[in-house]
């Protein structure tokens, strides 16, 4: 077990006003992001589509090409 004696905080007063500088940028940078509710930051779906009619024929010859690998790979045995 070990003593602790005459421990105090070491910290100068530079390095707490370095500190309390940083906690408070971080409640700014906190409170400033929480003001983006996200109908404002819609310009990333600028130039955007929906998915076509097609989708179901995309999906088909996805499985169909997984459907070729598998028996591509049990023919191998």
């Amino acid at each position: 077990m070990g003593l602790f004696v005459g421990q105090k905080d070491t910290r100068s007063e530079l390095q707490e006003r370095i500190a309390n500088d940083l906690r408070e940028k971080a409640k700014a940078s906190v409170a400033k992001d929480a003001e983006i509710d996200g109908s404002k930051d819609i310009k990333y779906l600028e130039g955007t589509k929906q998915t076509t009619t097609l989708a179901w024929a995309w999906m088909l010859i996805f499985f169909m090409a997984i459907g070729v690998v598998v028996l591509f790979l049990m023919q191998g045995r």
